[in-house]
């Protein structure tokens, strides 16, 4: 018998590689002679750059950068020299799990971080860039990212817009003269987790401001401040790009990375999956269990369980969820390849409790699953 086990990173909780850990553990208990292919996966948000520099065997480097607050921190990013390509994601640098929950403000949060490992991979001799997003502490349409990248952004007295979202509203002037002329023979590809236009109510803000400490008046104005960026930006492009799905992937950078650096915006579990050469592990797979934080309506966008579980449906493959809590109309999974969806609670249980035993509760549902196979198998 062969389970791969390919979850996402479970947000606040455990990495991707400790999920598949634990899911390990769990199984083993009950099938000892199982062959089991822990393959941590991501959609392009945190615990991405794990998967690809474990499928590439790039070389893990840091660089110093600003945090999403605009602090001193030390991100990671992947080398891969034969092919001249780096591996950028944006959660190392101004990720939504590096700041403490009282932290969260989506009106100030910054992409510079990310500018800065972008600036990193071009020193190193870059002329390709895997930019993976999601997992983003930010609602700034990639205007720091732009800004570290030798963009300006003035308001209507000439000076530098200050860090974040809001402060979009009073740009008055966005000069692009200042990028770095190494953009212009980049190739980037860039991995997003969701479909969802940069504004609007499925936008940046409106769907993913919240979770980021946006409360509904922060929203709005957010959303009008995106605008008033994006009106800019077509302006001087002669492109818009506000439309476009995945725009408001990781609170806009989608929208940025296609409209400032070029990029081609795939869905990151794709272009994950591709990279780890996932169809072989599904070849001859009979089970295959993967899992992050919350499955819901919006997983059908484009996250990791839905998009293994569409692959996996083309082999026959069940495919069998186990999230942290089942959201809002997560049974439309039934209907895009999941088998089966389960959440970990055992019990009634805080949100920290429930932080703190991720593992223990995803070993526990792991070892349930195989108990029922092994009966199952006996017919």
């Amino acid at each position: 018998m062969k389970i791969v086990i390919a979850p996402d990173s479970y947000k606040d909780a455990l990495s991707a590689r400790d999920a598949a850990a634990a899911i390990a553990a769990g199984i083993e208990r009950e099938l000892p002679d199982a062959i089991l292919h822990q393959c941590p996966m991501g959609d392009g948000g945190e615990g991405t750059l794990d998967a690809l520099l474990a499928a590439t065997s790039a070389e893990r480097r840091t660089a110093s950068v600003q945090d999403a607050l605009g602090r001193e921190a030390t991100a990671a990013w992947g080398w891969h020299e034969a092919s001249r390509t780096a591996f950028v994601e944006l959660a190392e640098a101004s990720g939504l799990q590096q700041l403490k929950r009282d932290e969260r403000t989506a009106l100030d949060s910054t992409t510079f971080g990310v500018g800065q490992l972008i600036v990193a991979a071009l020193d190193a001799g870059a002329e390709s860039l895997v930019l993976t997003l999601g997992g983003s502490a930010t609602n700034d349409a990639g205007a720091g990212m732009l800004a570290a990248l030798g963009g300006r952004l003035l308001d209507s007295r000439g000076n530098p817009l200050p860090p974040g979202g809001a402060a979009l509203a009073e740009l008055a002037t966005l000069d692009l003269d200042g990028l770095d002329p190494r953009l212009a023979s980049l190739t980037v590809q860039t991995a997003v987790d969701v479909d969802n236009p940069l504004l609007g109510p499925r936008g940046a803000s409106a769907v993913f401001g919240p979770q980021k400490g946006a409360t509904e008046a922060d929203v709005e104005r957010l959303d009008q401040a995106l605008s008033h960026f994006a009106d800019h930006a077509a302006r001087i492009l002669g492109e818009d790009f506000r439309e476009l799905p995945g725009a408001g992937a990781a609170g806009g950078m989608g929208f940025a990375a296609r409209a400032f650096l070029g990029a081609t915006l795939r869905p990151g579990i794709e272009l994950v999956m591709d990279q780890v050469d996932f169809d072989t592990l599904l070849a001859d797979a009979d089970w295959v269990i993967t899992g992050e934080g919350q499955l819901d309506g919006q997983s059908l966008s484009g996250k990791t369980p839905i998009g293994i579980a569409r692959r996996a449906e083309r082999f026959g493959v069940p495919t069998i969820v186990l999230a942290g809590r089942l959201g809002d109309q997560w049974q439309a999974s039934f209907d895009h390849g999941i088998t089966a969806a389960f959440a970990l609670a055992d019990g009634p249980i805080t949100l920290d409790e429930a932080l703190a035993r991720c593992g223990e509760l995803l070993a526990d549902r792991a070892r349930t699953l195989a108990r029922l196979w092994r009966v199952g198998s006996q017919g």
